[in-house]
């Protein structure tokens, strides 16, 4: 394979200028299976030289990236060429096609009473298609109560993204069969907030959900079991910040209760107890430490745990913390 370079051009101009001892050398081409591949490099700019001699194998790469350009969010927005990206989190995956509700034509002005109602036909019956069968209707509705309870309970994109991800398998592994649709489905999204770091109690999720906490503990556990999603325990750690946030308390007292968990935890006294008591007895420990005391009833109601477990999980860390009281 041979290309005329850069060199090549160069030799053009010598001879152009007078350089006639450059005739033979600027009929010369390039034998580029002749040159290690080990020392031809891509450039920055894209260009492929051979890093000996210095030759342009290719140059005037063409760019793949858009011919506009854009300076802030709303400018990308409006001139993409290109829909939303597919999401899980709809079972037909966001390919698919809607009719504007608004019931106005192309140029914004409004339609009449004989072609509303023929869109509201249409409407009904692009609705009713978007399932083909009973399986596309369980994960339809699957889905929006997974989006139902992560709204509810603020967390981010990527856990109702993991949350239907991990229905889905369920789904495909027939896990569904025998038990509620609601239930699987708040199993998963308890699964998905442990895989994606942020944590939520069982009682967190039960609130949002429409299946009883025991249930959900059992489908968690059997779905967690037969997908082999390898769940860690929970660090207590990760409870603090949002327990200390909606009790109003500073930053030294959080770093005071992460300072107690990591103490007490090297001990062994975490072992088979509750991430969510033990953070809450640390915050209620690091509040009286740090002078700004908190009742039990104020950081039970917060961790929704009892004043018992406080008060359990408080003793065993102030005595192995060495603190007297």
């Amino acid at each position: 394979m041979k290309r005329p370079t850069r060199q090549r051009e160069r030799e053009h101009e010598r001879t152009r200028w007078g350089d006639e001892s450059a005739d033979d050398e600027a009929e010369t081409d390039i034998d580029i299976d002749d040159l290690d591949s080990d020392e031809v490099v891509r450039t920055a700019d894209g260009e492929l030289i051979h890093e000996e001699t210095g030759i342009v194998l290719e140059e005037d790469r063409i760019d793949p990236g858009p011919e506009w350009r854009a300076f802030n969010h709303s400018e990308r927005q409006e001139k993409s060429r290109v829909g939303a990206p597919t999401t899980k989190t709809m079972h037909d995956k966001g390919l698919t096609t809607t009719i504007d509700w608004k019931d106005k034509d192309a140029y914004g002005r409004s339609i009449s009473s004989r072609k509303r109602s023929q869109m509201h036909r249409l409407r009904k019956w692009q609705e009713r298609i978007r399932t083909k069968d009973a399986g596309e209707r369980n994960l339809q509705f699957a889905l929006s109560e997974v989006d139902r309870m992560a709204s509810a309970l603020g967390v981010p994109r990527s856990v109702r993204e993991v949350a239907s991800v991990i229905y889905r398998r369920a789904l495909d592994e027939d896990l569904i069969r025998g038990r509620s649709i609601e239930g699987v489905a708040t199993a998963c999204l308890y699964a998905a907030c442990r895989k994606e770091g942020i944590p939520r109690s069982l009682e967190e999720i039960a609130e949002v959900s429409r299946v009883e906490r025991k249930e959900i503990g059992r489908t968690y556990r059997y779905v967690s079991q037969e997908l082999g999603l390898e769940m860690r325990p929970v660090d207590p750690k990760k409870y603090v910040p949002r327990f200390s946030s909606e009790l109003d308390l500073s930053k030294e007292v959080q770093s005071k209760a992460n300072e107690i968990i990591e103490t007490t935890a090297e001990q062994g006294l975490l072992s088979g107890k509750s991430p969510t008591g033990y953070a809450a007895a640390a915050i209620y420990a690091a509040s009286l430490l740090c002078n700004e005391k908190k009742t039990q009833r104020e950081v039970a109601d917060v961790a929704q745990v009892t004043e018992v477990t406080i008060r359990n999980r408080y003793q065993e860390q102030i005595e192995a913390m060495g603190i007297h009281t």
